[in-house]
């Protein structure tokens, strides 16, 4: 059995993109999670930890307990043994409040990264495999224009910054904005095909990373 932590924010945790007010959440085998968990079949266990607002490193001074430095490794400890990390965050990371680059956010995921592969709780007491996937663009911001003020420039910059933390943590990576689009709706979450197409897509590599391949 092959065990997979998805580790990110509101998009894995299956905000549906209708309103701030209030998350309505897409049932467990409509998130990508859970096609991902259908798409490999038997003989892997998908754990979900998706926080709404959760950011790289930094702290939240408006929504408290955002940090996904802080319960990383407590995470990783709880749902050891552990062979795959699928890691996507970034997003909130785009708030006006934290003012910081592209590059900043890139390298704030890449911290995490390091943390995952200095871990022991992969298979035979070392560390997981990791997955870094940069998450798409930021779509026509509506009600959360505000709060994201300044960001959607910099959403599209993520692709190029997390594949060159990845290329130089020597983890796996891909960027989601090759398949998917963030909803109009919001500008942020994810609407119900881009799960079902996010899913599908994750499955392929993650057979390829246990095949050697990736």
């Amino acid at each position: 059995m092959k065990t997979i932590l998805c580790f990110g924010d509101s998009n894995t945790w299956g905000w549906v993109p209708t309103s701030p007010v209030g998350p309505g959440r897409y049932a467990k085998d409509e998130r990508w999670t859970g096609v991902l968990r259908q798409q490999l079949g038997e003989g892997y266990d998908i754990v979900e930890e998706g926080l709404n607002g959760r950011t790289t490193v930094w702290d939240d001074p408006v929504e408290e307990i955002m940090s996904g430095k802080a319960y990383l490794t407590p995470c990783l400890t709880s749902h050891m043994p552990i062979d795959l990390v699928i890691l996507m965050l970034g997003t909130n990371d785009l708030k006006q409040r934290f003012s910081v680059p592209a590059s900043d956010i890139a390298d704030a995921a890449g911290l995490l990264v390091r943390i995952i592969q200095k871990s022991e709780v992969g298979p035979d007491g070392g560390p997981p495999k990791v997955l870094l996937l940069a998450p798409p663009p930021l779509g026509k911001l509506t009600e959360l224009e505000q709060m994201f003020a300044g960001g959607a420039e910099k959403s599209k910059l993520l692709g190029e910054q997390f594949q060159r933390v990845a290329d130089l943590l020597g983890c796996s990576f891909f960027n989601t904005g090759e398949v998917i689009v963030s909803s109009d709706i919001d500008g942020v979450h994810l609407e119900a095909d881009a799960h079902l197409k996010l899913g599908h897509r994750l499955a392929e590599i993650v057979r390829e990373i246990f095949e050697g391949n990736s």
